[in-house]
């Protein structure tokens, strides 16, 4: 029997493939803007780029041999390789999986499957182990054990994504665990928090990004589609309307409603990078 395919993961790569062939960027994380940076999509690519620069630039010293789970299409660890870091990946999505070794290439060696199904041996250790917008996607009661029994003893946990806070209201914006049940379970982890640092006003312009791509580009070629489709099969524009009404008004309001900005983020969610350690035997 055939598995089904994740749309959202068939949606990443189609969004990889249009910004590469428009921007040059083979990036799917955040950017980072900073103030001398405008906020317009054709600074994506330095965004990203920096991004990149600062989660580098926050892997200590000593460190070799990193796992990067959630590799995405593997355009930091094409940057890590070629810093000379001896690298692996983590990728549950077969079609990401492609990208990502298409982009770093062979020698870059890929953990196909979900991080909390993964079987390593024993001796296969880490100096790090990294997430970089994926440990929203793991489990979070086994997330940091899992990651600590991949590490060498003194090894490190870098992690940099966003979070749930506390702020009223349903946000049209997914994804992130709560910050406030993370904080328990890093307290209670035996890890030592080296850095934690604060960069959600530097990445909350991404959704300014999507907002602008929303009103400027999507709109207008849902409206054209509509407008194609109503004048050539109008009874069948009317059965499609009326067996799929709430799922088009429930993509309408999260994509197209321009609620999807950099000041919605910016409350309800916060994004941090954070450096952890597990003790040295």
């Amino acid at each position: 029997m055939t598995s089904k395919v994740d749309s959202k993961e068939v949606g990443l790569v189609a969004g990889l493939n249009l910004f590469h062939f428009f921007l040059g960027t083979r990036d799917l994380h955040y950017g980072l803007w900073q103030d001398d940076l405008e906020v317009c999509i054709q600074n994506l690519p330095e965004a990203q780029k920096r991004y990149s620069d600062f989660l580098i630039s926050h892997i200590p010293e000593g460190v070799r041999r990193i796992l990067d789970v959630g590799c995405g299409a593997g355009g930091l660890a094409s940057e890590l390789l070629a810093r000379g870091f001896e690298i692996e990946g983590v990728s549950p999505s077969p079609l990401l999986t492609e990208a990502a070794q298409q982009q770093a290439g062979t020698g870059f060696k890929i953990h196909q499957g979900r991080f909390e199904d993964l079987q390593f041996a024993d001796d296969d250790k880490f100096d790090l182990v990294m997430f970089s917008e994926s440990f929203q996607y793991i489990r979070l009661d086994r997330v940091l054990e899992d990651a600590a029994q991949r590490l060498n003893p003194g090894g490190y946990i870098l992690i940099c994504d966003f979070f749930k806070t506390d702020a009223p209201g349903k946000s049209v914006i997914g994804g992130g665990h709560p910050i406030r049940k993370f904080r328990e379970i890093l307290n209670n982890s035996g890890l030592e928090i080296l850095e934690d640092k604060d960069i959600t006003s530097e990445t909350a312009p991404n959704l300014d990004i999507v907002n602008q791509m929303g009103r400027e580009l999507l709109y207008p070629t849902f409206k054209l589609i509509g407008y194609a489709f109503d004048r050539n099969h109008p009874w069948l524009a009317r059965l499609f309307r009326w067996k799929y009404q709430k799922k088009i008004d429930k993509i309408n309001h999260k994509y197209l409603s321009g609620e999807r900005n950099g000041e919605n983020f910016a409350r309800h969610k916060v994004y941090r990078l954070m450096l952890l350690r597990k003790p040295g035997d």
